[in-house]
This record gives structure tokens, C-alpha cells and sequence, in this order.
């Protein structure tokens, strides 16, 4: 079961991972209390998850712009972690519209970084610190994605065949990375149960 995004105006953290015309690209978003949900946009309630392959091979960067600015809109979004490989002009863009101070570049090639957030991700799925809404292309990412050995007994994640894409993942771990660090800083909020555990 696909859940409804939560009410306009929670307060939330989100991800975003980019791609041109090979990845997808996706943004997720996280509650205080560890929800995670794909945020609908539009008249048509489209998930903010694009593949390149329905939009003539490329992705439609215009209609990410409308996406990134509904959630603004709709959501009091605290801090927006961004990948920013091949999207530094946009999330630059974006820090100049909704504020510097909750748009932050955060690149996921930082093999030490990446690791420590990989684990902190699953080992909070692991304890049931993070619900998520039912998002379909989300678990198929999450399900597709595989460790890939690094030095120092460190990995990052990786897609075994290049059409087995995993990009929500990589936003959703960025998604909880902010909550995360958010909450470090203070974040309260009366807790809700909104949806069901992964796994």
C-alpha cells in the first residue's frame, strides 16, 4: 500500500540524487520521527522519482525545478541535502530562492562520509527507527542496490547491471542523513505513526 504524503506544512528533511540522462534522479523526504515519503507533485500527483527514459532520454530538469518548489511550498523543509554531481547550477539556484541555510551540496563520492551514512541508514532500518510510505520504485532501488568494497574495510553502494538503478536509495539515505543531523540541532516534534516498517 502506497501511503498519502503527510499533511502540508510538516516540517521535514530531504535528498536528492541527480542524474542526466543514464541514472534517474530522485528526491525523498524525511519527518522528525523518521518517516520516509516520496513527495506527489502537480495536478497529476507525480512521485518525484524521473527516469530518463520516459522524458525523450534526458531528465526533464524544468519539471524537477517545479517539483523542488512544491515541496517548499507544501513542507516546512528544514535542511535539503543535494548531490551535486551534474546539478550544481539548479541546487545553486535553489539555495538562492529557499535560502542557503536548507540547501546544502552534499556529494556522495566522500567514500569515509558515504560509508559512515550507508551504516547509520542501516542500522536505523535495522532497529525500526525509520518508516517509509510504501513508494514501489523506492523499494525496488533500495532492493537493487549492493555493497561495492572500498578501502578500509569501508563500501559504498553500487547497481550490479546498470539497469538495475538505485538512485531513491541514494536519496533516501541522504533524506535521513539531514534528519538526522537536524535533530542533533534540536529538531522536536510530537512523534506520528504514519506508516509501515521496511522490511
Amino acid at each position: 500500500m502506497w501511503l498519502p504524503n503527510p499533511p502540508d506544512g510538516t516540517e521535514v528533511c530531504a535528498g536528492f540524487d541527480g542524474s542526466d540522462s543514464n541514472d534517474w534522479t530522485a528526491i525523498r523526504c524525511e519527518t522528525v520521527d523518521g518517516f520516509q515519503f516520496t513527495p506527489r507533485y502537480g495536478p497529476d500527483e507525480r512521485p518525484t522519482i524521473w527516469n530518463p527514459a520516459e522524458w525523450g532520454g534526458f531528465i526533464p530538469r524544468a519539471e524537477v525545478g517545479v517539483a523542488v518548489n512544491e515541496i517548499f511550498t507544501r513542507y516546512k523543509v528544514r535542511d535539503f541535502y543535494c548531490d551535486p554531481k551534474d546539478w550544481q547550477t539548479e541546487i545553486g539556484e535553489w539555495a538562492l530562492e529557499y535560502g542557503a541555510e536548507h540547501v546544502t551540496v552534499w556529494p556522495t563520492n566522500r567514500i569515509s562520509k558515504m560509508f559512515d551514512e550507508i551504516r547509520r541508514f542501516e542500522n536505523d532500518l535495522r532497529e525500526k527507527r525509520i518508516t517509509h510510505d510504501g513508494c514501489p520504485v523506492t523499494e525496488v532501488h533500495i532492493a537493487n542496490a549492493r555493497k561495492r568494497a572500498q578501502r578500509g574495510q569501508m563500501y559504498t553502494l553500487d547497481k550490479s547491471e546498470d539497469h538495475m538503478k538505485f538512485d531513491a536509495a541514494m536519496a533516501s539515505i541522504l533524506a535521513h542523513s539531514a534528519a538526522m543531523v537536524a535533530v542533533g540541532d534540536g529538531w522536536k516534534q510530537a512523534p506520528k505513526n504514519y506508516g509501515a516498517f521496511y522490511g
